[in-house]
């Protein structure tokens, strides 16, 4: 998930060794670790497959090319995202919206397609896991406390921590309405995608 800008006070120590690294990582640098990143999430998702789906079916069922679920639900639950992290960003602190830089550096100087691939993988290997995988067998609790806990960059940071745990419920809800998978994966790439455009072409405010 990519949520711009917010960070704990001043003295911890975690978010400034992370600053300090990010500021030390080449952009190619940051692409490769977040592809070993995204593999690791698939290959978890690959693995925790054999061992709680009896038959590929199960899985199937999730896949449902359904127009009205994908581009309706799925996009206004984004719609809804955007809205509030478009709020904050107007009105909350800027140094309670900040994560340290990586995704400025991440996607202030990509192309349309390299962010459009980017958070295209991203929504993609996630919600595979999370709400594919871990939802059906976890429930919509333990998913999203999961998928908070992958975030660890933002477990310091009160606001970015409820965002993500928001947005995840969220997603987890809309899964759960429409059992479709990639209902999910649309709302969860547009939320990305945008925020991702936000940051390159300064969408909403100037930088």
């Amino acid at each position: 998930m990519n949520y711009k800008k917010y960070s704990g006070k001043a003295g911890d120590g975690m978010f400034r060794r992370q600053e300090e690294l990010i500021k030390t990582m080449t952009e190619k640098e940051l692409v490769w670790n977040l592809l070993i990143t995204q593999s690791l999430i698939l290959l978890a998702f690959i693995i925790l497959s054999f061992i709680f789906f009896d038959h590929v079916g199960e899985f199937l069922r999730f896949w449902q090319f359904d127009v009205y679920e994908i581009v309706v639900f799925g996009g206004l639950t984004a719609c809804f995202v955007i809205i509030i992290d478009f709020i904050l960003m107007k009105f909350a602190n800027k140094q309670l919206y900040d994560d340290g830089g990586i995704n400025e550096k991440l996607f202030q100087n990509r192309s349309l397609f390299a962010i459009f691939s980017i958070t295209l993988l991203v929504a993609f290997t996630e919600e595979l896991l999370f709400r594919g995988l871990l939802q059906t067998e976890l429930g919509i609790f333990w998913a999203s406390i999961i998928f908070a806990l992958l975030h660890f960059r933002y477990l310091s940071k009160w606001l970015l921590l409820i965002m993500v745990l928001f947005v995840s419920f969220l997603l987890g809800c809309l899964f759960e309405a429409t059992e479709n998978l990639l209902a999910v994966i649309m709302a969860h790439f547009l939320i990305d995608f945008i925020s991702a455009l936000e940051i390159r072409y300064s969408l909403f405010h100037n930088r």
